[in-house]
């Protein structure tokens, strides 16, 4: 019989398509959210081990629900960092964030700590300077926003956190912690121009009316919002249901990691399938999808391209990257070929190679664990470093 030969069809990465005029939502919860309040314990866990030694491997997974937090994982670091520190880190969290409620407090919450030493089969291979995990990571930077960041994404994270500073400073002092909000855009020729629809929840107390907290909350959409991009009126929804006293875990069980998407681009982009919180930067889902970010973000300033995706992926215990990927979308300046070279001659996207660069073994992860991991500010003492645009020129000359 005649050998039989595949057909061949042709790949659209990334999902591409030719769609220019189109309405796109994305969404963001708040630091009081079950899942963000999970996502900060595990960092704030991370970076008390990484304070005490830059070398502590960690891999933390919270849990909460009414008047229960529980801390499970492994570890390898100074024994300084008890069950019982674990549990103290946990509470300041929960008192930060806000909760002092019926349900669910920082002083009466009941603890469960089960952390353990990390496999010895996993350290072994990322002590030899391998990758800590197999897997794939993304990272995206566009011109929609001042910060390189997909807008719609950006302003929920806005909206939020402006509502937060509020409630702390006392001026909104009758909103709770929970709160989620969800921004739709209308893109006109691929291009956002204004927004179709804002939807904004926040746990407020008994007293206080729905028409109140509409109002409380209208003037952090407006500010979020660029300039003449508000909503119709009737497209303006606050506490959609009528009534958000009770949140928090008295209302939803929260996990670490179950909130990868408002962490990372909102859906504008693809996610390697990894959560950030509660890994130390050894593992690559953090790390390399920060380095990812971090390529992308310096692209685009360069001038290489609009919009530009990179895909990374690795094996565990094996340093260099098994591939590189470059999508500008179409609106690249030069090849993605051309662009894949420029990286590997820039940065070293090996896991220590991107923990040198960026900088990594230090305690920089609980501000990244609400309110997004990109489009922030770097800062002084290396959080958010990722977000440098330092390696532009390089790129530049590496192009030509």
């Amino acid at each position: 019989m005649p050998a039989q030969t595949a057909e061949v069809q042709e790949i659209r990465p990334m999902n591409e398509t030719a769609v220019k005029d189109y309405t796109f939502t994305s969404e963001s919860v708040s630091e009081g959210h079950p899942d963000k309040i999970c996502d900060q314990i595990s960092d704030a866990i991370v970076d008390a081990f990484l304070e005490a030694d830059p070398e502590s491997r960690i891999a933390i997974e919270t849990a909460v629900t009414t008047d229960y937090v529980g801390i499970f994982g492994e570890t390898r670091g100074p024994d300084s960092i008890t069950p019982d520190k674990m549990e103290e880190l946990a509470r300041g969290v929960i008192k930060k964030i806000g909760y002092d409620q019926k349900g669910f407090s920082w002083k009466t919450a009941r603890f469960d700590v089960r952390a353990h030493s990390q496999s010895v089969d996993i350290a072994q291979g990322v002590d030899a300077e391998g990758a800590g995990d197999q897997g794939i990571m993304f990272g995206y930077a566009c011109r929609e926003t001042e910060s390189l960041m997909p807008a719609a994404i950006q302003y929920s994270h806005d909206i939020l956190r402006t509502l937060a500073e509020a409630r702390h400073d006392g001026s909104l002092s009758l909103l709770g912690p929970d709160a989620k909000s969800q921004v739709s855009l209308v893109y006109k020729d691929g291009k956002p121009i204004r927004a179709a629809s804002v939807v904004v929840s926040t746990q407020h107390g008994e007293s206080v009316s729905q028409e109140d907290v509409r109002e409380m909350v209208r003037p952090h959409i407006e500010a979020a919002l660029p300039e003449g991009w508000m909503c119709p009126e009737e497209e303006l929804y606050v506490n959609p249901t009528g009534r958000f006293v009770i949140g928090g875990p008295v209302g939803d069980a929260g996990l670490t990691g179950r909130k990868i998407i408002v962490d990372t681009y909102g859906g504008a982009a693809p996610h390697g399938g990894g959560a950030f919180s509660g890994k130390d930067p050894t593992k690559v889902d953090r790390s390399a999808a920060y380095a990812a970010r971090y390529v992308a973000k310096n692209i685009v300033a360069a001038g290489f391209a609009e919009r530009c995706t990179i895909q990374v992926s690795y094996a565990i215990g094996v340093a260099k990257p098994i591939s590189l990927f470059v999508n500008t979308h179409g609106t690249g300046t030069v090849p993605e070929s051309v662009l894949e070279e420029a990286i590997n001659s820039t940065i070293d996207l090996s896991p220590k190679g991107i923990r040198t660069h960026l900088n990594l073994n230090r305690p920089i992860y609980a501000r990244t664990a609400a309110y997004g991991h990109f489009g922030r500010a770097p800062e002084a003492d290396g959080g958010f470093s990722w977000e440098k645009t330092d390696i532009v020129d390089a790129l530049q000359k590496s192009v030509g």
